[in-house]
């Protein structure tokens, strides 16, 4: 027990001394904003491609699978918004605006990768145009993902009907829309933070790595995100301090923390990894005879 406490300060330590020694909390800030920045350009160039290609209900499976894992009075004056500015009827799909929505959400990916990258300690080797291509691609992904499962949350209540028919008893497994697109949205989010983690920041690392920091991120963000919300219930004076600002002061203070939180579970799996690269290191065998402790006496 002693033992995995000591390597458990040990971890922690190297995590929170490299995110403060490295800014991380200046670091968190910049993404922060860059991902507020990036959610309605994102979310105009995914729903004008979902209408180009006919998916006429996506927005508002869109807006569901953003905001469902956010805290309800965070979350529900951003997607009024986000809502109000998806209804208004766009052009054709390639014009300018459009294609400057695209490039403006992959700069929220950009921000995640320099956060990223700075927390597992490596240096970008890759050309400026691949990491961006990469970055716009994941948003294209994005979209279609979040277009397959409007598809589905469509389909499902018809599927249901048709399995009650041929599966006695089903009907007690009997579960509203709200509990799938949340559970759909949690599975997105658990997903794109594998998707980040391993494919973002320069180098390779095993999806095995990343374990550790994800849970923690998850869980932390949980905590965050109740106790965030507890605060603007009890004590938080945000209307009378930002007026008509409130609801993207309260958002962006909340984004902050959930950075902070995703950045430090990056810095725990860095941790992590240097711990075992360490360990490993100092139990191999000597290569030789002549190598190892006293190998080089006569």
């Amino acid at each position: 027990m002693l033992r995995q406490y000591v390597i458990a300060k040990r971890i922690l330590r190297d995590a929170f001394g490299h995110f403060n020694a490295t800014d991380g909390w200046a670091l968190a800030s910049h993404v922060a904003l860059s991902t507020l920045l990036a959610i309605f350009p994102f979310l105009i160039f995914a729903t004008t491609l979902a209408g180009f290609l006919g998916a006429e209900r996506f927005a508002d499976t869109a807006v569901h699978l953003v905001f469902d894992t956010w805290p309800e009075r965070i979350a529900e004056p951003i997607a009024r918004e986000v809502m109000n500015v998806l209804t208004v009827q766009r052009g054709g799909l390639l014009t300018i605006s459009v294609a400057a929505a695209a490039f403006f959400a992959s700069n929220g990916v950009e921000a995640l990768r320099v956060a990223l990258n700075r927390a597992y300690r490596v240096e970008e080797s890759r050309s400026l145009i691949r990491i961006r291509v990469q970055s716009l691609v994941f948003v294209v992904i994005a979209t279609f993902g979040f277009m397959a499962i409007s598809f589905l949350l469509v389909l499902a209540p018809l599927a249901y009907r048709i399995a009650e028919k041929w599966v006695p008893g089903l009907e007690t497994l009997s579960l509203s829309i709200a509990f799938w697109r949340f559970a759909i949205a949690l599975f997105v989010l658990v997903a794109g933070l594998f998707v980040a983690h391993k494919w973002l920041p320069d180098g390779r690392r095993s999806f095995a790595s990343l374990v550790p920091g994800i849970a923690l991120t998850i869980v932390a963000w949980v905590l965050g995100a109740m106790l965030f919300a507890t605060y603007l219930e009890s004590f938080a004076a945000y209307v009378t301090t930002y007026a008509g600002l409130a609801s993207i002061m309260i958002a962006l203070v909340f984004l902050y923390i959930i950075a902070a939180i995703f950045i430090l579970g990056a810095e725990i799996n860095a941790a992590i990894i240097r711990f075992r690269e360490a360990r490993s290191f100092i139990s191999r065998p000597p290569d030789g005879p002549g190598e190892g402790l006293g190998g080089n006496q006569r």
